[in-house]
């Protein structure tokens, strides 16, 4: 079944590899019969479901992440093969989803406003009378 990044980008099945071994985790005596913890991977160098524009994006952006061009997803939460294929499917198609997401505009820094401002000295004051009430009175 192929993947759904977004509804203008599906990966093939083809291009997906897997790879399962033994998870640590719940399970009990389970867990060190079953090969339940799964390992996704997609060649992203080389797909043929990217444009190049795509292509480059990724490669930028998921440059930490990749091992010659292929990145790696892991699923090992449940105690079913079958569900953390599911969850690595997820995790993939989010985090490609997330790279290929437009940059957020940059902030503009902006100033306090005037009543924000004298409202926070006012606060500020009230506090300062607050523990100054409570303080041991001076003999003079």
């Amino acid at each position: 079944m192929d993947l759904e990044v977004t509804p203008a980008l599906t990966v093939p099945e083809r291009e997906l590899g897997w790879r399962f071994s033994r998870s640590s985790g719940p399970g009990g005596q389970h867990v060190n019969t079953s090969d339940s913890r799964v390992e996704l991977f997609w060649n992203v160098a080389e797909s043929a479901a990217l444009s190049d524009e795509q292509r480059m994006l990724l490669l930028s952006r998921l440059a930490k992440r990749l091992v010659d061009g292929v990145i790696t997803v892991t699923a090992s939460e449940r105690r079913s093969q079958l569900r953390n294929r599911e969850i690595a499917r997820a995790k993939l198609a989010d985090l490609v989803a997330g790279c290929l997401a437009p940059a957020a505009a940059p902030r503009r820094p902006t100033k306090p406003t005037r009543g924000s401002g004298r409202r926070h000295l006012a606060a500020k004051q009230q506090r300062s009378a607050t523990k100054r009430q409570r303080q041991r009175p001076t003999a003079e």
